[in-house]
């Protein structure tokens, strides 16, 4: 008897310390004011048969979400679509207004209706197509566990009145426009601790790890190219093929002093002309086949440095085609030299030439007088 009583004695004392233990957890986990804190609903999963929304909760809502969350976790689509409902509300109420609740909010329990003389349940849940989205959705039982497929599919055809702002912060306090004399200090101190939806969530949150996030993980496609970037994408390219044709053309024009010039530059890097139009081709295909691919950062960084090599190149032959040979005229003013007008004086003094030569021809002698 003696020991029985010992025995019920230590069990009470472990479930004491049990419980107390629980308790101090709790305590410590609790958040008292909600001012600083925001959550960012992620999107809609089915996970363990059940529909779920994956949320996470950030110590600061000033950096809008970007910094490490406290956690991510996921509860029930009902239960994260109350407190959501419940924060319109309160939302509401405190701009001196009255929420009216959406049709939906009907469909946050497990409700029974006749389809076609048939039996069914409805519950809202995630949308089958869109992981942003909620549905109601059709169920056999009336715990709404098992769903009801038609055509694969198992949300009903019902038009969506209400929607939660997936991808997208919130903080937990939101703060309306109210004169001093409309409040108090206790209404500061009821808003800062009573946040609906952070306070729901946090009490009803389920950790989000492994499975639960691969499962959430939304497959990331192809980024293709929007509006904005082909208009870009033309305009730069049409920038370069202007730029182009007025490097051939301006080729077209390049003395041959000048040609002779670069193609001793290009031979001194160990390069051949048709080396360097293979490599322009090479580029061109190399920036077409990743533009094809959806690559936009490698595609933008390949024709930007495209443009500004013909950019460059373009820059070099106008200042070259701008400088001239310049001579000092026989007053002393220095004046540009004509490459025609030389050609032609280098004729005019060539011994060679046919003028020089008849001129030659036809040249006397003078007579001498004769000495008797």
């Amino acid at each position: 008897m003696t020991r029985s009583r010992t025995a019920n004695t230590v069990l009470s004392i472990l479930a004491l310390l049990s419980s107390t233990a629980i308790t101090t957890t709790y305590a410590e986990d609790a958040i008292a004011y909600w001012t600083n804190y925001a959550i960012y609903p992620k999107r809609c999963i089915n996970y363990n048969g059940n529909d779920q929304v994956m949320y996470s909760m950030f110590e600061q809502s000033s950096n809008h979400c970007t910094d490490t969350p406290i956690g991510t976790y996921i509860a029930s689509v009902p239960t994260f679509a109350n407190a959501y409902l419940e924060q319109l509300a309160d939302n509401a109420a405190d701009a001196g207004g009255e929420y009216e609740y959406p049709a939906m909010a009907t469909y946050l329990e497990c409700t029974y209706k006749q389809i076609n003389g048939a039996d069914y349940y409805l519950q809202l849940g995630c949308n089958d197509e869109d992981t942003s989205q909620l549905a109601v959705n059709i169920y056999t039982d009336a715990q709404c566990t098992v769903p009801s497929t038609i055509n694969g599919y198992d949300d009903a055809n019902l038009a969506m009145d209400f929607s939660i702002s997936f991808k997208k912060c919130t903080p937990c306090v939101i703060w309306m426009d109210k004169n001093d004399d409309e409040i108090d200090d206790q209404y500061y101190v009821n808003k800062q601790t009573n946040a609906p939806l952070c306070s729901a969530m946090w009490d009803y949150k389920e950790e989000c790890n492994g499975n639960c996030r691969l499962m959430g993980k939304e497959a990331v496609g192809k980024e293709g190219w929007n509006r904005a970037d082909k208009v870009l994408l033309s305009i730069l390219s049409l920038f370069g093929l202007g730029m182009l044709l007025a490097i051939i053309k301006k080729r077209q024009k390049m003395s041959n002093k000048d040609a002779l010039l670069e193609q001793a530059a290009i031979s001194a890097a160990g390069l051949q002309q048709s080396h360097i139009l293979g490599i322009f081709a090479l580029l061109i295909l190399i920036i077409t086949m990743f533009a094809l691919l959806g690559l936009k950062k490698i595609t933008w960084a390949l024709l930007l440095l495209l443009n500004i090599l013909l950019f460059s190149y373009l820059m070099k032959l106008t200042v070259d085609g701008s400088v001239k040979d310049t001579v000092i005229g026989p007053d002393g003013k220095i004046m540009e030299k004509d490459d025609s007008d030389d050609e032609d004086d280098d004729d005019d003094e060539d011994p060679m030439s046919p003028s020089n030569a008849a001129a030659a021809g036809n040249y006397a002698n003078p007579e001498l007088p004769q000495i008797a």
